[in-house]
């Protein structure tokens, strides 16, 4: 019997606002979940965009003695339809802890590495209804500060370039396999699924048993309401940062003392979050309750204190945040697409090649001594936008100067640009609207444009 989910429209419906122009990665491991993904997105493409390339990508971990031929078999599956594919391995020493962090985090990268280099930039993911609800109640089980009880998003930018999309959150497991059965088609079962030394197999397990499906709706109508919550404070936040936040050097945020009173604490308390991550060059937003403390404190006297590595100098003129001067990075060659201090990625514009002598190109804080040498505003206590200025990237040779934060040096060119630290590996459409203002706020590049057809390209876009 058909269920709404398994509908011959379904396809249709998964995949009719997502935007192909560029054509689609799908991650494909051989289990059931990507391989309907596959099938249903190959169905869709079949009929509404022939033209539009689909490669499918299995990611061979090397976790486990089958992986290797695993990934043929998906190979050999999608030879049969005329499907492109390729696998990519996670190479070199696995960790010995936070396994599941780190394949994660090699997953994706391997994903985003095969779509960049056929110039696709969508990935398309499996994970379902059933992932949704086990991820809420494992990151509940854990006393999520809440914005994690929205779990995974519809759509998340990974490294700032690459969208990376969920079509089949709101369809559960049970429906695919059930529409892969009346087609006949297998699936591979990793073991990994079932080991109860895994948090989420263990998780799994209990919602088979019992009141497993009540405790899947309720997961699920959190995540629903969460999702709502997070997206409303995150426009509160982002309305607030482009009211009262401004840059008056590279470097140095001004907030307007206006924010330590400001009605909304729960939108200035994300705010100030988010910025402090931001400026310190921290990969995950500030503590929330210490964030809490340090708001309160503002609203009564001046203050000096660090959070995430910003210092925050609150003053009669204004709020103040810079990186604090410790553990900067040392000074290194430049390399081409990395992120230096987590707050600047650095780009090549062609090929700089280094000898070994004094003159070799580097990246290092432009320090106290040359930044006294540089332009400051006016409006702004010297003392401030020096200690902020000195802690920024400059480009060196020899023991000289050659540009203040990226630039031409010599003959090659260098681009040093601000990134937004908490979002920059991985932004999730919840936050699209906070993320924004911030970038807007540090000089960081815009976003790409959404995945999806018809998109809304300002603050108003959630289609996600």
């Amino acid at each position: 019997m058909l269920t709404p989910d398994t509908k011959p429209d379904l396809s249709d419906r998964l995949f009719s606002d997502l935007d192909f122009s560029t054509g689609a990665v799908a991650a494909v491991s051989g289990g059931s979940d990507s391989t309907a993904l596959l099938l249903l997105l190959k169905d869709h493409l079949d009929r509404t965009a022939s033209a539009a390339r689909l490669l499918a990508v299995t990611v061979d971990h090397g976790l486990r003695p089958d992986s290797a031929a695993e990934a043929r078999l998906v190979a050999r599956f999608c030879a049969e339809r005329g499907i492109a594919h390729r696998i990519v391995a996670w190479g070199g020493d696995k960790p010995a802890s936070g396994l599941a962090a780190a394949a994660r985090e090699a997953r994706y990268n391997l994903l985003a590495a095969a779509a960049d280099a056929e110039g696709i930039e969508l990935i398309l993911t499996g994970h379902t209804a059933d992932d949704q609800a086990e991820t809420v109640l494992m990151r509940q089980a854990r006393d999520d500060d809440g914005r994690g009880l929205a779990g995974m998003a519809p759509a998340t930018l990974h490294d700032w370039r690459t969208w990376i999309v969920r079509p089949l959150l709101g369809t559960r497991r049970a429906a695919l396999r059930e529409m892969l059965r009346r087609r006949d088609i297998g699936w591979i079962e990793d073991p990994t699924n079932i080991d109860v030394r895994f948090e989420r197999p263990r998780v799994r397990a209990a919602l088979a048993q019992g009141e497993g499906e009540q405790r899947i709706a309720e997961a699920l109508a959190r995540a629903g309401q969460a999702a709502a919550e997070r997206e409303d404070v995150g426009h509160r936040a982002a309305l607030l940062i482009d009211a009262i936040a401004g840059r008056p050097v590279p470097g140095l945020v001004r907030l307007d003392r206006d924010f330590a009173a400001h009605e909304d604490g729960q939108a200035a308390i994300y705010a100030l979050r988010i910025l402090l991550a931001t400026v310190g060059g921290v990969s995950f937003l500030a503590d929330e309750a210490r964030c809490a403390a340090l708001f309160s404190r503002l609203r009564s006297a001046p203050l000096c204190a660090t959070l995430s590595r910003t210092v925050i100098d609150a003053r009669r003129t204004g709020i103040f945040l810079r990186r604090e001067s410790r553990d900067l990075p040392a000074a290194a060659p430049p390399v081409d697409n990395r992120l230096w201090d987590n707050r600047r990625r650095v780009t090549l514009n062609g090929r700089i090649t280094l000898n070994d002598g004094p003159g070799d190109l580097v990246i290092a804080p432009l320090g106290p001594a040359a930044a006294r040498c540089a332009s400051l505003s006016e409006d702004i206590p010297p003392g401030l936008s020096r200690a902020a200025l000195a802690a920024e990237p400059s480009l060196w040779a020899g023991g000289k100067c050659l540009d203040f934060a990226g630039g031409n040096a010599g003959p090659q060119s260098v681009s040093i640009v601000p990134a937004v630290a908490p979002f920059q590996r991985f932004l999730p459409s919840f936050d699209l609207e906070p993320a924004t203002a911030v970038a807007a706020l540090v000089g960081a590049p815009p976003l790409p444009a959404p995945p999806f057809r018809g998109h809304d390209v300002g603050r108003g876009w959630a289609k996600a």
